[in-house]
């Protein structure tokens, strides 16, 4: 596997002059001034090409595009700034231009990202649904492709360091949401600074459909990795990035390949939406076409991850299932969860998730017996599927303003559990 990704590049380069010429095509087709240009035949023909130029291209990463917000009813801009950075990450502030504060409380909210893939772009509507009501921030993760060798690895125990870093210096007032993939990660690092009785614990944290314990309701991905094993994923996921990029012979789990996974698990779908799309731009309806194409240039935009974390996720979370089962370990020390008493943990799950089924995430709350109960909050969205748990109608209508009260009423209902004892 060591050269798939010089064959892939290969291969994208040799359709590189097909892919141009498609383009050109296209344009020329649907070019007002040609009169050719109104026909059925040539209005196919167009939608051809763009198929082709579409199916070959590599996507680049994503912008948020969101400029503004309404808070309190007042419309107002919104900035993306830059407030925390690391080679393998850097937090996005999305700040807002207030005229005058509004009356309701504005608590921080640090979206954490998944690592798993997708940019975290993908999260542009769960960000845009909390701005109302929040100052919110966004962990965005770098392509390992594009990250030197020289900044070292990267790994699942690195990731839990960035997070304590980035908790302590947006605390001490600071809710957390872990989207998918960092459910574990950020209840391991509260777990460490909770045991340590670290500056800057999290007032709160979301889990929204997590892989906390992959036993319960385990899905065809929990069972794949269950069954595969680590090794085979090193042997079959793993290359090295050419030379031609920043993160030149780096080992890593490659964007396409991910793709190539995400893709298969519903491939009828993906050939349907195609053949739709084809459809739509032969007969001119422009509108939803426009709705495909902004759906997968944001789909079809992938990222590399690094081969240490995403070979010591899988073993650790999916294979071993070490953290709920008590041996996960951070740094060679044990993440022991009985340390968390003093940040609140709202469970969400979607009831129809085939990526985390129901009960993987809601086991944090059974994994943490030193948290007071009025600190556990549990949500079972119905009528969603994974994606839904943090997009969609069903999130903006019902779950975001349940996280925007959990925040509120957390802050309300400060902890009495004395501080522990600082390991030194």
């Amino acid at each position: 596997m060591d050269l798939a990704y010089f064959w892939y590049e290969g291969a994208r380069l040799m359709l590189s002059p097909a892919r141009v010429a498609a383009d050109v095509t296209r344009h020329s087709l649907r070019h007002p001034g040609n009169p050719a240009a109104y026909s059925p035949y040539a209005r196919s023909i167009a939608a051809g090409c763009e198929m082709f130029e579409r199916v070959t291209r590599r996507y680049g990463k994503p912008s948020f595009d969101l400029d503004e917000t309404v808070v309190g009813g007042e419309r107002v801009p919104v900035t993306e700034r830059v407030v925390w950075e690391r080679p393998f990450c850097r937090v996005i502030s999305f700040d807002r231009g207030f005229l005058r504060r509004p009356a309701e409380p504005q608590s921080k909210l640090l979206i954490v990202a998944p690592m798993s893939g997708h940019y975290a772009t993908l999260l542009r509507g769960t960000v845009e649904a909390m701005l109302p009501n929040h100052d919110v921030y966004i962990t965005d993760w770098a392509d390992a492709r594009m990250v030197p060798i020289t900044a070292g690895n990267f790994d699942l125990d690195t990731y839990i360091d960035y997070l304590k870093d980035i908790f302590r210096d947006l605390g001490p007032d600071l809710h957390v949401m872990a989207v998918c993939q960092p459910a574990v990660p950020v209840i391991a690092a509260v777990a460490v600074m909770e045991a340590q009785d670290a500056a800057g614990v999290p007032l709160s944290m979301t889990l929204m459909g997590g892989p906390i314990d992959t036993r319960r309701s385990p899905t065809a991905v929990n069972c794949l990795a269950q069954e595969r094993g680590s090794d085979w994923f090193e042997r079959h996921c793993i290359t090295l990035v050419p030379p031609i990029y920043p993160g030149g012979w780096r080992r890593v789990y490659p964007g396409f390949l991910q793709l190539s996974g995400f893709m298969a698990m519903n491939l009828d779908r993906h050939v349907t939406a195609h053949a739709e799309m084809f459809d739509h731009l032969v007969k001119g309806d422009g509108d939803s076409a426009e709705k495909h194409r902004d759906f997968y240039d944001e789909y079809l935009a992938v990222m590399d991850l690094t081969a240490e974390f995403y070979l010591q996720t899988v073993r650790t979370v999916f294979v071993e299932h070490a953290l709920p089962n008590g041996t996960m370990l951070h740094h060679g020390a044990p993440v022991d969860l009985t340390a968390i008493r003093r940040c609140a943990i709202l469970a969400v799950e979607g009831e129809n998730d085939d990526i985390s089924g129901v009960g993987q995430t809601r086991a944090a709350l059974d994994l943490t017996p030193n948290l007071p109960d009025a600190r556990k909050v549990y949500h079972l969205q119905t009528g969603v599927g994974h994606y839904g748990v943090f997009n969609g109608s069903r999130f903006r209508s019902v779950i975001a303003p349940r996280i925007t009260r959990f925040t509120r009423e957390m802050e309300a209902r400060p902890t009495t559990v004395p501080h522990l004892r600082r390991v030194v």
